[in-house]
C-alpha cells in the first residue's frame, strides 16, 4: 500500500572548467562507476557520487550489496541534483539519488515520481559564509545584496538557500544566486568573492573550514539543525525513481531497496572511520583524516533503515509552498511522491 525568473550567474566558467583540470575527488567521480557486470542492469544518476550525502550509493556497491541481491548497478554522476532529475525523466537512467523535493516540484510539471528509500532526515547542507564576508552576514537576514553559492539553479541547494531568505525576511528578488558547483569550484569561488557565502555539503564543508576559507552560519547535518533551521525534519537524500517504471519493475526495485537498507544498517552500528574506509580512496582528496570528519559530521543525517521520517514531506512542502509559485498554486498529493512498500518488505 502507498504512503503514498531571472538569476545572476556572474563570471564563473572559469571556476567550473576547474573541476574536470584538478586531480581530487570530483574527477574521480565524474566517470562512471560500474558493477560486476552480472545480474539485472540498473542505471542510477547520482547527484554528486564524491558527495558524503549521498555517500550510500557507491557504499552500496563497494560493499557488494547490489550483487548479493542479483544486481549489475552502474553508478553515474552529475555536479547537482536538478541534473541528475533531468536523466531520470529523460529515460537515461532508472533511478536517482538525489533529494526527494525534487518529487514534489516534478509533480506540479506533471511528471510523476517518487522516493522508493529514504536515506537521510535532514539536508545535511551547511549555508557557510566567507571570512571576509562573515562580519557582514551573522545570519540569513543578511543575504540582501548578497551573492550566494549554489550547486545549481533549480537545485536544492537553490530550493533551501530561498527558504532561509523568505523566512528571515528576504525577498528571492534581493539576493543573487550564483551556480558555482561543488568542491574544488564552490571553494575557489568563495576565496576568490565570486560569491560572498553559500550552501555546500560535506566534504566540501570540512576543507572550507580547514584552509580557513569561511565560516558555518547554518548547519542542517544533523535532525536537531533541520528543525531549528526548517522547523521539522527534511528528508532529503533518497532513491527516487518513476512511478510507472517503479510499478512495472517491482522485482527490481525491491532488490535495490534490499541492498540500500542493508547499507544504512551498515552505517548506523559502523564508525566514521570504518565507513572512510570503504570508500574509493580518491574521495579523500590525499586527506584521510578530514575526509573521515567529514563523514563523522555528516552521519546524524542518515536513517538507519530507509523509512520516510514522520511529517518529513509536510516539511518539505511547506518548505517549497515559502518561495515556489508552482507549489503554491498546485494541490500536491504528497502520497504519491514516496511509498513505504519496499522498506516494509525490506524490514
Amino acid at each position: 500500500m502507498r504512503k503514498s525568473a531571472r538569476y545572476s550567474t556572474l563570471a564563473v566558467a572559469g571556476l567550473l572548467a576547474l573541476s574536470s583540470l584538478t586531480a581530487c575527488a570530483n574527477d574521480a567521480a565524474s566517470t562512471a562507476s560500474t558493477g560486476s557486470g552480472k545480474g539485472t542492469k540498473v542505471k542510477i544518476m547520482v547527484g554528486g557520487l564524491d558527495k558524503v550525502i549521498y555517500l550510500p550509493a557507491m557504499l552500496t556497491q563497494r560493499l557488494g550489496y547490489f550483487d548479493a541481491e542479483g544486481l549489475n548497478v552502474e553508478l553515474l554522476t552529475e555536479p547537482a541534483g536538478v541534473q541528475a532529475e533531468t536523466a531520470l525523466v529523460a529515460g537515461q537512467v532508472q533511478g536517482t539519488v538525489g533529494f526527494y523535493d525534487h518529487t514534489l516540484d516534478l509533480q506540479t510539471k506533471g511528471k510523476e515520481v517518487e522516493s522508493v528509500v529514504q536515506f537521510s532526515r535532514a539536508p545535511g547542507e551547511v549555508e557557510v559564509v566567507s571570512t571576509k564576508a562573515a562580519g557582514d552576514i551573522t545570519s540569513p537576514k543578511d543575504f540582501k545584496g548578497k551573492k550566494l553559492g549554489i550547486t545549481s539553479l533549480g537545485s536544492s541547494t537553490d530550493f533551501l538557500t530561498k527558504y532561509l531568505a523568505v523566512k528571515n525576511g528576504v525577498k528571492v528578488s534581493d539576493f543573487s544566486p550564483v551556480a558555482v558547483g561543488a568542491g574544488a569550484t564552490f571553494i575557489s569561488a568563495l576565496q576568490q568573492g565570486s560569491i560572498d557565502g553559500g550552501m555546500t555539503t560535506d566534504p566540501t564543508v570540512a576543507t572550507i573550514l580547514d584552509k580557513k576559507a569561511g565560516k558555518v552560519l547554518v548547519d542542517m547535518r544533523t535532525p536537531e539543525g533541520s528543525q531549528k533551521a526548517l522547523g521539522g525534519p527534511y528528508p532529503s537524500s533518497s532513491l527516487y525513481m518513476q512511478t510507472d517504471w517503479v510499478n512495472g519493475h517491482k522485482d527490481t526495485v525491491q532488490k535495490l531497496v534490499n541492498a540500500f537498507v542493508k547499507t544504512l544498517k551498515w552505517m548506523s552500528t559502523h564508525s566514521a572511520a570504518e565507513i572512510a574506509a570503504k570508500m574509493p580512496a580518491d574521495y579523500a582528496q590525499g586527506d584521510k583524516a578530514l575526509y573521515t570528519q567529514s563523514i563523522k559530521s555528516t552521519l546524524p543525517m542518515f536513517t538507519d533503515d530507509g523509512v520516510m521520517p514522520e511529517n518529513g514531506p509536510e516539511t518539505v512542502e511547506k518548505v517549497l509552498k515559502a518561495f515556489n509559485t508552482n507549489i503554491q498554486n498546485a494541490d500536491v498529493d504528497l502520497s504519491k511522491t514516496y511509498t513505504t512498500e519496499f522498506v516494509e518488505a525490506a524490514k
